[in-house]
């Protein structure tokens, strides 16, 4: 009897294991399935919002140093530099109606005025983004504004010569630093209210030009000044 009792109890514990381990198992399966949805849905979620890439408003590009109230210099032979505004800049005034350009010999101071930009009524300075003396002024957009729409090409404004140029440009930002710095600006913009951004952005894409108006049709140049760091 004894022999048999042991069987007996054997049989039932191994019995009792089996279903714990079932039991066990059972709860594992239980937690992946529960988990599944979720890990789906944030994965779902992710591939459903679109990538933001707000830098794309504006072209900021490779080789071309910005100063934070929307101008931009680049190096050209020995100590000259070659200078205008920005991407930014001549969408958020629309196309110039006349530009105030310095004379050959007049000396410009990083940081400071520079030239001023003729939009209806108003005239909009900007920043120098170098320090140094006007060698040459472009006469073709002097007389043809429009040219302004191309910031990086034909709608340069001016050639200076900057005696220390290296420590200047330090001063500027360029490549990675100067996207961050465009997309910063950009999430600005996406921090108005939806109904101003939406009137900018009437299709979703790019700002319009002249956007400042559309922002704000009865202060749009002091909105204008405040982005140009010239108010």
């Amino acid at each position: 009897m004894q022999g048999i009792e042991s069987i007996d109890i054997f049989a039932t514990k191994g019995v009792e294991y089996l279903i714990v381990i079932g039991y066990l198992l059972v709860l594992v399966g239980f937690w992946r399935l529960l988990g599944s949805p979720a890990r789906h849905e944030v994965e779902a979620g992710a591939a459903a919002r679109p990538a933001r890439k707000p830098a794309l408003w504006f072209e900021t590009p490779e080789g071309v140093y910005f100063h934070q109230g929307h101008t931009w210099a680049t190096p050209e032979d020995g100590d000259l530099v070659k200078v205008g505004m920005d991407d930014f800049a001549r969408r958020l005034l629309g196309t110039p109606g006349g530009l105030g350009l310095p004379t050959v010999g007049a000396r410009l101071s990083q940081g400071e005025r520079g030239w001023a930009v003729d939009v209806e009524a108003e005239s909009i300075p900007m920043l120098s983004p170098v320090t140094g003396e006007v060698v040459a002024v472009n006469d073709a957009v002097l007389g043809s504004p429009q040219l302004a729409a191309d910031p990086y090409g034909e709608g340069w404004f001016l050639k200076v010569r900057v005696p220390n140029r290296g420590a200047v440009l330090k001063n500027l930002l360029s490549g990675r630093l100067a996207r961050a710095w465009m997309a910063d600006t950009v999430e600005k913009l996406r921090a108005m209210p939806a109904g101003e951004l939406g009137t900018v952005l009437p299709d979703g894409g790019v700002p319009v030009d002249g956007f400042a108006r559309v922002l704000a049709p009865e202060q749009w140049a002091e909105v204008a000044r405040e982005f140009l760091l010239s108010e």
